[in-house]
């Protein structure tokens, strides 16, 4: 009974005392600072803490006690100075170099004042940027844009049924890139187009893909990855006023996408591995060679070893009466 007394009254001392630290140094959002410089931020790091101290010590000519539970730290640490925190020149020009360079770290800090002929260590100079709260301003990573999905197609049941397409890079002779939008039906295998050029933006995907539904009829559903390209407001707009369902495979998942990958996998190593292009031309004209022989001779694993245009000719007379309708743009 009376441990318990006495930790009450001394709980009610200590709120006690609290709530007039607050009140002599500014109400209970003391924890943020108004330091000149430091505007609403909230202060956490030791050395703000630090400096907060000091400034409501100089402007409110209110005690160390007081300054120091309004801030929330230990006078021990308030008054702590390191053997390395000396405030020489050296230290001064850390500080203004760090400030001056807020994108660097203290590596380039110390490589800086090392060719300035200052006579300091690496590890002082990372120390002194640590007191003071100098750390380097981390870019922050922009959200990738998705797709929207408009059907969810696990695998193609007839010609015209699910497309996928993608891109594969290579380079000429000049190192100049090379950009390959590659079209495949996923029922047939069969590689609709691999349009060749040095820059593919989302008008030339429109261009394509309205050449290709000319040509062959319109798919049900298209299939591709998050690529800027694909996910493009001008692109999705096209596809719903064609009537083309979309689905965007999940980001750093390309098994979902795994015809056009297989596709793109064997186009790699038995044709852009096999070459060096010495220009967009010749580049042209052996993609379109190898497409050529890769949907008429070559044979297919998955096809029961039939080229992909042997497959559909042997589907389309088996499936005569059962064949969907050919959808136009």
């Amino acid at each position: 009974m009376y441990a318990g007394s006495t930790t009450a009254r001394n709980n009610r001392f200590i709120a006690g005392r609290r709530r007039r630290t607050e009140e002599d140094c500014g109400g209970a959002d003391a924890g943020y600072s108004d330091v000149k410089g430091c505007e609403l931020k909230k202060v956490v790091s030791l050395p703000e803490r630090r400096r907060c101290v000091t400034y409501l010590k100089t402007e409110y000519a209110i005690s160390e006690r007081r300054a120091c539970q309004a801030m929330q730290i230990n006078r021990s640490s308030y008054r702590y100075v390191g053997g390395q925190d000396v405030m020489d020149d050296a230290y001064q020009r850390v500080v203004s170099l760090s400030d001056q360079y807020r994108y660097w770290g203290y590596r380039k800090i110390f490589d800086l004042m090392k060719g300035e002929g200052q006579s300091i260590s690496r590890e002082r100079v990372r120390l002194i940027r640590r007191r003071e709260g100098l750390q380097v301003v981390r870019k922050r990573r922009k959200r990738k844009l998705l797709g929207m999905t408009t059907q969810w197609v696990n695998q193609a049941h007839y010609p015209n049924h699910v497309w996928s397409y993608d891109f594969v890079f290579d380079r000429t002779e000049d190192a100049r890139q090379l950009k390959c939008m590659t079209v495949v039906d996923e029922f047939t295998r069969q590689g609709f187009e691999i349009t060749v050029g040095r820059s593919l933006t989302a008008s030339d995907v429109i261009r394509i893909l309205d050449k290709l539904f000319a040509r062959h009829g319109r798919p049900a559903c298209l299939r591709s990855d998050n690529g800027p390209e694909m996910v493009s407001r001008a692109v999705q707009k096209w596809l719903k006023k064609k009537h083309v369902d979309t689905h965007y495979i999940d980001p750093g998942s390309p098994w979902q996408n795994a015809y056009c990958e297989s596709f793109n996998s064997i186009f790699r190593t038995t044709c852009l591995d096999r070459w060096l292009f010495s220009s967009m031309t010749e580049a042209r004209v052996v993609i379109n060679q190898w497409l050529q022989e890769y949907n008429t001779i070559r044979p297919h694993g998955s096809l029961g070893g039939m080229s992909p245009e042997q497959f559909l000719q042997r589907w389309t007379a088996g499936n005569i009466n059962q064949q969907p309708k050919i959808l136009t743009a």
